[in-house]
């Protein structure tokens, strides 16, 4: 399919239509089966038109925002590599676990990790119990 802007030479009205080909285009105006939308005159005509071009800066805007994507996501699995290894996991109790590190007499020099709802994010807050929440990635090498 192609698309042809058009003009009528009668009354200057401009319209858009598509074509199967631009052969087909030509085989229609031949048997003038063309016609103005806006006066029903047969005097249409093609006007000048630009293709459409992909830009290289379009091309390379994209190429940039693709790597922003990898580096972004390589640096998340830079800080899950470090917070595996230097954090205990407790998975869903997580909750109960910050609980016990912030109200015992004797604190854990390790940290924890897991995971919490966010009804239990906020009480631990305002408990003023420190927390941060860190968007995790799956590891998918597919």
């Amino acid at each position: 399919m192609i698309k042809y802007k058009l003009t009528c030479k009668n009354c200057n009205f401009i319209f858009d239509s598509w074509f199967a080909s631009s052969t087909e285009y030509e085989k229609l105006k031949k048997k003038e089966l063309l016609n103005c939308h806006n006066c029903n005159s047969l005097k249409v005509e093609k006007t000048l038109m630009a293709p459409k071009l992909i830009n290289q800066s379009s091309k390379e805007k994209k190429y940039l925002e693709t790597q922003n994507i990898k580096n972004i996501k390589e640096t998340f699995k830079e800080y899950q590599k470090f917070i595996k290894k230097n954090f205990r996991y407790v998975g869903k109790d997580f909750a109960y676990e910050a609980r016990s590190i912030h109200y015992s007499e004797k604190k854990e020099k390790k940290g924890i990790y897991g995971n919490a709802s966010k009804k239990d994010l906020k009480e631990l807050k305002e408990e003023g119990i420190d927390t941060q929440l860190i968007p995790w990635l799956e590891n998918k090498d597919n």
